[in-house]
């Protein structure tokens, strides 16, 4: 990554302008018009000369605090993943993996983080290796949304023990947010839907924490991770992520972890699975 505003003026690159506007920003001339306002910055420093030119493979730009993708070649992808589908590329016991979905794209992609095989929900597949190292790492503490359907009828103590935090044997352990959405006694068994906001990279840490609290995990589901929602995006299918879900990943992945305060709280496993 460039250290810099760009490349000097006498220097190859592509105007700040030009580079904004392939990108679908807005037209040259409104972008210049932000230039002057001093709403763009490039590799962090605010940018007003109209003669500013960059390397968009190189140089990271954002316009009002929200990243822009220059780098085309870089693929961001979500997908639903179902139940029975283990988050590996090459599973070395012959069990259903990823291939069957990052085939469908002619790029080479990534996961970013797990989800163990039992768990279904919002998974992000890139070729992006940076970004995907950063936002998997534990010290960067992803926000992630779960919703989980357990065992028995959750109480609102129960609930207040899990934001409180519990004792786990990898050490405390508190969930950012709960809440329970629903109570069910179908076919003679209570269960319960409850909804968890973590920033845990932890191995398995939704279901052990349930276990904790006496309501073992019968289903789960991540519906959000950072700013992006899974939304009705079925079991099973993929989709790219829009511009805006696009800037907005690329913002928090340039955000330096270090003020956050949220993110120092919890040291887990850089292989985060649930």
């Amino acid at each position: 990554m460039s250290g810099g505003t760009g490349l000097e003026g006498g220097a190859e690159g592509v105007r700040l302008q030009k580079a904004l506007a392939n990108a679908g920003v807005a037209s040259r001339r409104v972008i210049e018009q932000y230039i002057v306002e001093g709403r763009i910055r490039v590799n962090g420093r605010t940018v007003t000369e109209l003669g500013t030119r960059i390397d968009p493979e190189h140089d990271l730009v954002d316009v009002d605090g929200t990243a822009v993708q220059l780098d085309v070649s870089k693929r961001y992808v979500m997908l639903n993943k179902p139940t029975g589908v283990v988050s590996s590329l090459r599973d070395e016991k012959g069990r259903p993996d990823l291939r069957r979905f990052t085939k469908e794209w002619p790029e080479r992609l990534y996961n970013v983080g797990r989800l163990d095989a039992d768990t279904s929900g919002l998974l992000i597949l890139t070729n992006d290796g940076e970004l995907a190292h950063v936002l998997a790492h534990p010290s960067f503490g992803v926000t992630k949304v779960y919703i989980a359907k357990v065992a028995g009828t959750v109480t609102p103590h129960t609930i207040a023990r899990l934001t409180r935090g519990i004792d786990l044997e990898d050490g405390p352990i508190a969930a950012d947010k709960a809440r329970l959405l629903d109570t069910s006694s179908g076919g003679g068994r209570p269960s319960s839907l409850v909804e968890l906001t973590l920033h845990s990279g932890r191995n398995r840490i939704v279901r052990r924490m349930m276990a904790a609290v006496g309501h073992p995990v019968l289903e789960l589901v991540r519906r959000q991770f950072g700013p992006l929602h899974l939304g009705t995006l079925p079991a099973g299918r993929t989709r790219e992520l829009t511009k805006i879900e696009r800037g907005a990943l690329l913002t928090l992945a340039r955000q330096d972890p270090s003020t956050d305060a949220s993110s120092s709280r919890e040291q887990g496993s850089v292989q985060e699975t649930e």
